[in-house]
């Protein structure tokens, strides 16, 4: 998927799915180190990776030192409750003397890597007066804010306000961490909104690039058959990729992303997601798009 943007509007930086620092030393490391793989188009890319042991942590940024990431990045964000369960991601804002071990022992074990963090304003109350501190005084390469709690998820509207006290801590205590903003940016025009306001530093997309992959180009009014084109694309990516070696379920889901946004995309989509196999959801693909203009 990541190619695919690329191809379509590439961003200035991109990051890996997130990658459990206890899965790489598991049993099953082949399929969670499947998450690492990157191609040279999309350099620079950083490595965001997660878990609650600091001593995983060093082994997982050492391994990682090896592979050519421009950057880690330490999530201490994600709401996801299996990762809080484990003292994982957004928990560990509760914690911050794990942080700390946390976050010395990616570094010792990156080396020259950049580190980076990726967090929310607080847990379930606004901690932005003293967590945000706490972090830029741990001398990190950038600091990825998402303008909500952990447990407001993504449901009212992201916190901008709070941005404004963010950017002055930052200058005051450290100078060169770079601030990216999160939360709520669907368009670039999204963007360029929040930046005349606020003016961080960079800006993060996540969920935004599913429902435009085009996002990053500007480009607008897509047809139908440059839909299916690019989804036909990413398909044939898959398949020289993986080949039948990794299940083609979560490729069907990725149809929602290009078949959008024109009238019976929904009922072209069931279609899709009817098919059996790749080979299959390749010919149904190939057939939709023929019959389109």
């Amino acid at each position: 998927f990541r190619q695919m943007i690329v191809s379509l509007g590439k961003p200035d930086v991109l990051f890996t799915e997130f990658t459990p620092v206890a899965g790489i030393f598991s049993k099953g490391k082949t399929n969670v180190i499947a998450n690492l793989m990157f191609s040279k188009v999309e350099q620079p890319i950083v490595a965001q990776i997660w878990g609650s042991d600091p001593k995983l942590f060093y082994k997982t940024s050492k391994y990682i030192s090896t592979l050519g990431f421009s950057g880690i990045d330490i999530n201490m964000g994600c709401p996801d409750r299996v990762a809080i369960k484990t003292g994982g991601c957004s928990a560990i804002i509760k914690n911050q003397k794990l942080a700390g071990e946390i976050i010395s022992a990616t570094k010792k074990g990156a080396k020259n890597i950049p580190i980076s963090i990726k967090t929310r304003i607080g847990f379930s109350e606004n901690e932005v007066n003293t967590w945000i501190p706490f972090l830029l005084k741990q001398d990190i390469a950038a600091l990825t804010v998402h303008l909500r709690t952990a447990t407001e998820l993504s449901k009212p509207a992201a916190h901008w306000e709070e941005m404004p006290k963010i950017i002055e801590m930052r200058n005051r205590i450290s100078p060169k961490t770079i601030i990216i903003g999160n939360g709520d940016l669907f368009t670039l025009s999204d963007v360029r909104k929040v930046h005349d306001l606020y003016g961080c530093d960079g800006y993060m997309i996540g969920r935004g690039i599913l429902a435009n992959s085009w996002l990053f180009s500007d480009k607008i009014n897509i047809n139908e058959k440059e839909r299916f084109n690019t989804y036909l694309k990413h398909i044939l990516l898959f398949k020289k990729t993986w080949g039948e070696s990794k299940n083609f379920a979560n490729l069907k889901k990725f149809c929602k992303v290009y078949i959008n946004n024109f009238p019976d995309a929904s009922k072209l989509r069931e279609q899709i997601m009817e098919t059996k196999n790749l080979g299959e959801l390749e010919n149904i693909t190939k057939s939709l798009k023929d019959k389109t203009s």
